[in-house]
């Protein structure tokens, strides 16, 4: 069994439009059809969106979709969106990948091969990172000395130290459905913003010796959330390329 849930909850202020940002437009589609093609590469059996601000909107531009729709209301953070999906999600074993609705250039190979790992290496949670020259702004992945996976650090939590680090996490991951929300149910919004991070899932687990690893990709530009304008336009040029690059194949 696979699911997938894509957080589509988020106001999107720094977009500076009424528009829900997972609704703008890119190559003529709007941002989260894109993050449920990569998902739908996968084959789930279940797709669920978790709406919040202006659900209405989202929840009738996927209308056609086959997806279940949840809302997170109020919005409290990333752990708490995901817990929404509980009692669709509750009696079912397998696997659950979960993205975020902003991030349109994401392939689904990308995402087949985090959940190859995370199957073949029975992970209970597997994290999508990778390497950024200037990671301001974004959780750290941190590592041992061996290279095994420690935790992730957010930069609003990070000491000097961690925020050196050039690992960052994508925000995408895979998990075990059950112990997915068997540890959500003991986070804390115990952190500067008071919200519920799902990367406290991770810590839990790392905490109770379950294996939980990283793989890191090479091009941040698959995983980077559209946040700003800029953001969407330099995203809509990326996509024009590739999509130029595959034509002359």
């Amino acid at each position: 069994m696979l699911a997938t849930i894509i957080l589509a909850a988020g106001k999107g202020k720094r977009m500076d439009s009424d528009l829900p940002k997972v609704l703008h437009p890119l190559a003529g589609k709007p941002l989260i059809e894109h993050v449920l093609n990569a998902a739908e590469y996968l084959q789930p059996d279940k797709t669920i969106i978790v709406t919040g601000h202006k659900r209405e909107q989202v929840e009738a531009c996927l209308r056609e979709r086959a997806c279940h729709f949840v809302v997170q209301e109020p919005p409290k953070g990333t752990g708490h969106a995901v817990l929404q999906a509980e009692p669709v999600l509750r009696r079912i074993n397998g696997d659950v990948v979960v993205l975020s609705g902003d991030v349109p250039l994401l392939r689904g190979e990308t995402l087949a091969r985090l959940l190859e790992i995370h199957r073949q290496n029975q992970n209970a949670a597997s994290v999508l990172s990778t390497i950024l020259q200037n990671p301001k702004g974004y959780g750290r992945i941190v590592r041992d000395t061996s290279g095994n996976f420690q935790a992730i650090i957010e930069e609003k939590e990070a000491s000097s130290d961690i925020k050196q680090i050039r690992e960052i996490n994508s925000g995408i991951y895979a998990f075990n459905i059950q112990g997915l929300f068997e540890y959500l149910q003991h986070i804390r919004p115990d952190n500067r913003k008071g919200e519920y991070y799902l990367t406290d899932v991770i810590g839990l687990m790392v905490e109770a010796k379950k294996r939980v690893e990283a793989h890191a990709i090479a091009d941040f530009r698959e995983v980077r959330g559209i946040n700003t304008q800029q953001e969407l336009k330099d995203a809509e040029n990326e996509y024009s390329s590739r999509s130029e690059s595959l034509k002359k194949c």
